[in-house]
C-alpha cells in the first residue's frame, strides 16, 4: 500500500476554532488519516499521512475553504503511515516563538526559491547561509556551509540571532519553511537589511533539486524519523537521549554513547 504524506501551513488570523477542530478531525477520521493538525488564532499547520485518494479528498475539501483555498502541501510517499493518531490541537502559536510582535499572518519576509537559491550556491555568493532547526536536527544534515546556532528550541532563536552577521545577505531555511517565517521576521525587526527564507525549506528544495550543496539527510517529525534528497526514509533511528542520529541500534549514539 502506498501511502501519501503530506505537510503544509499557513499563516492567517483565525477566530471560532473549536468548530474548525471539530470539522477537520471528524473529515479526516472519516478519510482513515493520521497525524497532527494544529490550529491557532495565527493559522494552521498539519503534517498527514493516508491512502494517496483520501488524502487527495482532504486536500480538495481544505482547498475548498476559502481561507485555505491557497495552502501547498510539500509531498512524500511511504509504505506505512508514520503517525500513531490523529489529532487536531488548538495552540497559541502553530510554531512557537513566543514573541508576540512577530506576525506573519499580517506580513511576510521575501522568500528565495529552491532553483534560485542553488543558483546563488554555484556561483558561491557571498551570503550567510543560517540553519534555523534545532542542535539535533542538524546533526542529521544541512548545508554546506550553513551557520548552525545551536538551538535546543526555537523560542531560543530571537538571543541566539545576535550571532548572526549583519554585513552580507542572510539566506534562512528550515524543515518546511515554517519557522523562517518568524525568525525572517524577526531579522527584519531588528533591522538586518537582507533577509530572504528558502521557499517551502528543506523538503521542497529536495523535491526540486535534489541533494545539490546539502550534505547528509533531513529530520522528519514522524516515525521516519529522516528523508533523503529523493523524499525517501534513510532507516536512521533517533537517539532517545540527544535526539540525534543512530544509523543502526548496534552502534548506538555517537555522542550519548549508549546503546539506543
Amino acid at each position: 500500500m502506498q501511502i501519501l504524506n503530506i505537510a503544509g501551513y499557513k499563516f492567517i488570523s483565525l477566530s471560532n476554532l473549536p468548530p474548525l477542530r471539530e470539522q477537520l478531525l471528524t473529515k479526516c477520521l472519516s478519510l482513515g488519516l493520521k497525524g497532527t493538525i494544529l490550529l491557532s488564532s495565527e493559522g494552521i499547520n498539519l503534517n498527514l499521512a493516508g491512502e494517496t485518494n483520501y488524502i487527495e479528498l482532504f486536500k480538495q475539501f481544505i482547498n475548498s475553504d476559502s481561507r485555505f483555498s491557497d495552502m501547498t502541501f510539500r509531498e512524500s510517499y511511504s509504505t506505512y503511515i508514520p503517525f500513531k493518531h490523529m489529532r487536531v490541537k488548538l495552540k497559541k502559536e502553530i510554531i512557537t516563538m513566543r514573541q508576540s510582535e512577530i506576525r506573519p499572518d499580517e506580513m511576510s519576509a521575501p522568500s528565495i526559491t529552491p532553483k534560485e537559491f542553488k543558483q546563488w550556491l554555484d556561483e558561491n555568493k557571498d551570503i550567510t547561509i543560517l540553519d534555523t532547526r534545532n542542535e539535533y536536527e542538524v546533526r542529521f544534515g544541512t548545508f554546506q556551509g550553513a551557520t548552525n546556532l545551536h538551538l535546543d528550541d526555537f523560542c531560543d532563536f530571537p538571543n541566539s540571532a545576535e550571532k548572526i552577521p549583519r554585513n552580507k545577505p542572510v539566506v534562512m531555511f528550515c524543515t518546511g519553511g515554517i519557522r523562517c517565517e518568524k525568525a525572517a521576521l524577526h531579522l527584519l525587526k531588528n533591522n538586518f537589511p537582507e533577509v530572504y527564507q528558502l521557499q517551502g525549506g528543506i523538503l521542497n528544495y529536495f523535491a526540486k533539486i535534489g541533494g545539490s550543496h546539502y550534505d547528509g539527510e533531513c529530520f522528519v517529525f514522524d516515525q521516519r524519523v529522516a528523508l533523503n534528497e529523493k523524499l525517501q526514509e534513510t532507516g536512521s533511528q533517533q537517539c532517545l537521549v540527544c535526539q540525534g542520529p543512530i544509523k543502526t541500534v548496534e552502534q548506538g549514539c555517537p555522542i550519548c554513547k549508549k546503546i539506543a
